[in-house]
């Protein structure tokens, strides 16, 4: 669920965005307390963090011992040797390394870390399509090929399909638009950098300083005019010739970085997979393919999402995650830079369940899905084997039951309760208790359960580094580990129990119609979810709870 969230210049008339917007004069990488933000405990310092410290304080005031609880990350991969969570990461104990054969007998060979189901024999996917692009491209000659009368027939043959088609080809049209619009927007900004840098002429960054400026052709016009905008953001006011033209080389590249792609994702003729993964797509029965490269070739999003849920301090960085001190992470390679694929994420799942994964993160999702079915299927399959599934609710700024995001615990919005109860839905929320919702952070009363941090986010990423991100994507591994904590020390927990505590203990705020954005109203607070869950379903026996006792009970008597 990769999504630009910059402090740079938008596409349509240069309008400006504080996404990023950090402390005036503070080096974020230098703020220590920026670092580590969302362990915070409301109570004490006011700011929205999870109190994880406190979680753990009191779990251990009542005399509980925490058993390791294995948190699938099923994402792009995870750099399983970074010094922040290389002693963190899950290790297969039936299977021989690198010996070349299936030892466990699970179908998959050599899996020491997890598994990867986008890479096969001939590498591992980068670039894959936008799942509207595949929709399209599958469907566009069955309901509108060259034969009307045929079209007709296929539209009122497979309705669902069409519907389906129809959605989206819509936001393939206007998608593909905007790429290739942003791609050359920032393509010429980056171009005028140098240019920028020259008509500063060694001073600061400031709007009076700027104002000054006499472009002397319509290209040191353009840069006068992104200047004047980029000069009002915190991020960048005041900063030397120097330290902007560095400051704004990094922001331009995370654009390209995100838009290039896009020609491969939303061209229709591009498709990887038969190629590299040698799978039948189309058979979704099929479960035994993809290799054993648990990183793969760009890891960022699930190093960073690994790190959140059980990293380590390492050297001088500080940066840990949630469940530290009791999680250990499988990395299953699911997420390419593209939408993942249904049959991907239903095996993925259906793995990650089969080798001992308690907690699924899954910082993912998409707008439309043609086989939901086999996704449901596997939903339901962990549901059954009493895991928890987490899941990023999205990064549209959006309401969910209007804009659906794939996978969904919600087989129709107009259902009351999900057909599971395993699956556990976040928003994101920041630092700032006047917009507590982030800016980008899909939301719903009743298909979003609670928000948790994912704005400003600091945690690991490839090349054994550190780096701050946000989305739901960051939000969503802060829940998994919180949930993680929750079932180490008291295993008994079923994940509707842990969803249960999460929901009822948030700290709820009423600020800015925040308490409307989800089930709980609120940012969930671990330590209050550790005093919810022992107080109504911890007895001390695992595999059981208090009220599921009572029930016993009451089912005797009759």
């Amino acid at each position: 669920m990769k999504k630009v969230l910059l402090a740079a210049v938008f596409l349509v008339g240069f309008g400006f965005s504080n996404a990023q917007e950090v402390k005036a004069g503070a080096d974020p990488m230098q703020d220590k307390d920026l670092m580590t933000w969302y362990h915070k405990d409301f109570a004490t310092t006011k700011v929205y963090g999870v109190n994880t410290e406190n979680a753990y304080k009191f779990l251990e005031s009542k005399g509980l011992k925490p058993k390791t609880v294995l948190v699938g990350v099923l994402d792009s991969g995870v750099q399983v040797d970074h010094p922040g969570l290389v002693k963190n990461i899950w290790t297969n104990p039936n299977e021989v390394p690198n010996n070349g054969k299936d030892d466990d007998g699970n179908g998959y060979v050599d899996d020491i870390h997890g598994w990867n189901f986008i890479g096969g024999k001939n590498g591992d996917i980068d670039i894959d399509n936008m799942e509207v692009t595949r929709v399209v491209a599958k469907y566009k000659s069955v309901f509108e090929g060259d034969d009307s009368t045929k079209n007709k027939a296929n539209q009122a043959k497979m309705p669902e399909e069409f519907a389906m088609y129809m959605k989206a080809k819509d936001l393939f049209t206007k998608k593909s638009m905007e790429a290739k619009q942003g791609f050359k927007t920032y393509s010429m900004i980056n171009e005028a950098i140098p240019v920028m840098v020259k008509l500063l002429n060694g001073k600061p960054l400031t709007p009076e300083n700027v104002a000054a400026i006499k472009p002397a052709d319509q290209r040191e016009a353009m840069a006068v005019q992104v200047l004047t905008q980029v000069a009002q953001s915190p991020e960048f006011k005041g900063k030397s010739a120097a330290e902007f033209e560095k400051a704004m080389s990094g922001q331009i590249k995370e654009a390209l970085d995100y838009f290039g792609p896009q020609e491969k994702q939303y061209n229709l003729d591009y498709d990887p997979r038969k190629e590299i993964v040698g799978d039948n797509y189309d058979d979704y029965s099929e479960k035994n393919y993809g290799n054993n490269h648990y990183e793969g070739p760009d890891a960022e999003h699930g190093t960073h999402v690994a790190g959140i849920i059980a990293g380590l301090p390492n050297g001088k960085e500080i940066q840990y995650g949630v469940a530290s001190k009791v999680a250990k992470i499988m990395s299953v390679r699911t997420v390419p830079n593209g939408d993942e694929r249904d049959k991907d994420v239903a095996n993925a799942i259906r793995y990650a369940v089969d080798n001992g994964a308690k907690v699924l993160n899954m910082s993912f999702g998409k707008p439309v899905s043609p086989g939901k079915n086999v996704v449901w299927d596997a939903f339901k399959y962990a549901q059954d084997k009493g895991v928890l599934l987490v899941k990023a609710a999205g990064n549209e700024n959006e309401d969910v039951a209007e804009h659906l995001a794939y996978p969904t615990n919600f087989k129709n919005v107009t259902d009351e309760k999900p057909f599971v109860n395993n699956v556990l839905v976040v928003g994101a929320s920041t630092n700032k208790n006047d917009a507590l919702r982030a800016s980008f952070s899909n939301f719903n009363k009743k298909m979003v359960n609670v928000f948790a941090p994912g704005e400003e986010i600091y945690s690991t990423v490839p090349h054994s580094e550190y780096k701050y991100l946000q989305g739901t994507s960051m939000a969503s591994p802060v829940v998994a580990g919180a949930a993680a904590v929750l079932l180490a020390y008291m295993p008994n927990l079923t994940p509707a129990q842990i969803i249960e505590s999460l929901v009822k203990s948030s700290n709820a705020s009423t600020a800015n119609q925040f308490g409307d954005f989800s089930e709980a109203g609120g940012v969930i607070d671990l330590k209050k979810a550790a005093e919810y869950a022992y107080t109504n379903f911890y007895n001390g026996k695992a595999g059981s709870s208090k009220k599921a006792e009572k029930s016993v009970k009451k089912t005797v008597k009759k």
